[in-house]
């Protein structure tokens, strides 16, 4: 199983160029203090958390450079492991941000599965994400919240734990499988109990079994990576698009976070 790599600058750039773009949108105010994404990539590095993946919103205006972006962190340093001690997880940290004053910029919690390369985004009261508005930005400021974060891994690792302790049964798997499809795609689509098998079927050793962890992880990969059939409003089959939209993608995990503290 390989681990999770860093990107370069060049590859940062390469794939993203909004993150080194210092020029906002027209219609900002003075009050407006811009905080450039590469100056927090740069400070995110000296606390020891690298960047790994990056997203764009799609769009062919000419402030595209100022768009909403993201940008997904992982600390070599920090590392989940699976029972047998190979490494499992990364605790990671989802940095969004924009140059047209749509957003503040946005810390969110996740954890990011190596088996699948799937990700999973915290929605939780206890722990999960910050913000900073575009009024000011130190790096003292960004190592405290990021601590504050990291002193709650624990807390999260303890979590992820009683997820694969508690076992659900062939009930509360369809449930949590119906949950999940409405969590994705609202009450328009409705699946055959022939399609819930195959989102609740495992796909690879590491996700069999009927604890909420790996129904979870069966149930989230399918349903965010699209693929499989379903009949639509008129009972005609079609298949289903994975998600590509990062706003829209978080939002599901987090609902999914959600669901699956019900059942542990």
């Amino acid at each position: 199983m390989e681990s999770l790599k860093a990107l370069s600058r060049e590859e940062l750039r390469e794939l993203a160029p909004s993150i080194f773009n210092h020029t906002v949108g027209p219609k900002l105010t003075e009050k407006y203090v811009h905080i450039p994404t590469d100056t927090i990539v740069d400070d995110m590095e000296a606390l020891g958390w690298v960047p790994y993946s990056v997203k764009t919103v799609r769009s062919r205006s000419k402030n595209a450079a100022t768009k909403k972006h993201l940008v997904q962190f992982f600390n070599p340093d920090i590392v989940i492991n699976n029972e047998k001690g190979e490494a499992d997880m990364y605790p990671q940290l989802l940095l969004i941000n924009s140059h047209d004053g749509s957003t503040a910029v946005k810390f969110e919690m996740g954890v990011f599965r190596l088996v699948c390369s799937n990700g999973l985004v915290i929605k939780s009261q206890d722990f999960g994400g910050f913000k900073m508005r575009h009024m000011g930005y130190s790096f003292e400021d960004l190592r405290v919240y990021i601590n504050q974060l990291v002193e709650t891994l624990p807390t999260v690792v303890a979590n992820l734990n009683k997820f694969s302790q508690v076992e659900m049964t062939p009930e509360q798997q369809y449930e949590f499988a119906n949950k999940a499809v409405e969590a994705r795609f609202g009450e328009e689509k409705q699946l055959t109990s022939e399609e819930i098998d195959n989102l609740l079927s495992a796909e690879r050793k590491e996700d069999q079994g009927n604890s909420v962890w790996v129904v979870m992880n069966r149930v989230q990969e399918k349903l965010t990576n699209g693929g499989f059939s379903y009949l639509n409003a008129k009972g005609k089959p079609r298949k289903a698009r994975a998600i590509k939209n990062f706003t829209q993608d978080i939002d599901f995990n987090q609902k999914i976070w959600s669901l699956i503290e019900e059942y542990a």
